[in-house]
């Protein structure tokens, strides 16, 4: 099954500002340029190849806060299963809408690829680090947000290993936000 990363970061690496707050991706670059078809910086497309997302559950825990409603909802009809071992119950806001995962993340994977699923949205940070750690994660798209944050939530946490990331596809958007797209390559 192919994983594949699909996130935002400040340019010094962090998804989130320490409290959790991912305000900063609306409030950065440059609002008044046209972004025509480049809108959505490629999200419809990807979302479009996925069959299944897996986040963790600080990720669903701010998917939640979000309260959105079914027309604002981004994910269409995938499966979205939220890793944790200590949450064991759906926010109402996400309540046929998020599945609760428990234990080994191969194992999850192995199940997936039994059901038929093909291709899986990997988010949130740790869940990301955890992927990464297992060596199951084949891509990963990082857009780079035109602020420093200073401190925050980093993308990614100490890993055992290097991880080589390759032949790099670059993006620049108007809207002054920088995508590259990698493949990953465990050493």
């Amino acid at each position: 099954m192919k994983c594949s990363v699909f996130i935002a970061t400040s340019v010094d690496g962090y998804i989130a500002t320490i409290d959790g707050g991912v305000e900063w991706l609306d409030e950065s670059g440059n609002s008044d340029v046209d972004m025509g078809e480049q809108s959505d910086m490629g999200f419809n497309s990807f979302i479009g190849s996925v069959d299944c997302m897996i986040i963790g559950r600080h990720c669903m825990e701010k998917l939640a806060s979000f309260n959105l409603t079914p027309e604002q909802w981004p994910y269409g009809n995938i499966r979205i299963i939220a890793l944790s071992n200590s949450v064991k119950q759906v926010p109402n806001s996400l309540k046929g809408r998020v599945e609760l995962y428990s234990g080994d993340i191969s194992a999850l994977i192995s199940e997936l690829e039994n059901d038929g699923f093909k291709h899986a949205y990997i988010d949130g940070g740790s869940t990301i680090t955890s992927f990464l750690q297992e060596k199951l994660i084949n891509e990963i798209t990082i857009t780079q947000v035109p602020i420093l944050l200073g401190d925050g939530k980093p993308l990614f946490g100490v890993m055992s290993q290097q991880t080589k990331l390759k032949n790099a596809q670059a993006t620049a958007f108007a809207n002054d936000f920088v995508q590259v797209k990698y493949e990953v390559d465990y050493l």
